[in-house]
């Protein structure tokens, strides 16, 4: 697995322990509907996890903004 997706998981552990402090790695899965194991792999950055789930997640969290910067090309002042 690459450096970026554990850091992936690892940004998402944060900001669930940063936005819901009394959650565990369980209650936080209910939250957006997924089972504990589902979740823990979540905070490890796997991708095996459909993405839809961690949108789910970064909603909650009110994190959405990065995901609509996905894949989005930057016009230049020297673009037409």
């Amino acid at each position: 697995m690459s450096k970026r997706l554990l850091s992936l998981g690892g940004r998402l552990s944060n900001a669930r322990k940063h936005f819901y402090p009394n959650d565990t790695q369980q209650t936080f899965a209910v939250r957006i509907g997924v089972s504990k194991a589902t979740y823990a792999k979540m905070e490890k950055g796997d991708l095996s996890v459909s993405m839809d789930k961690y949108f789910e997640a970064a909603s909650l969290l009110g994190l959405l903004e990065g995901f609509e910067q996905l894949f989005t090309i930057e016009k230049s002042l020297l673009d037409d």
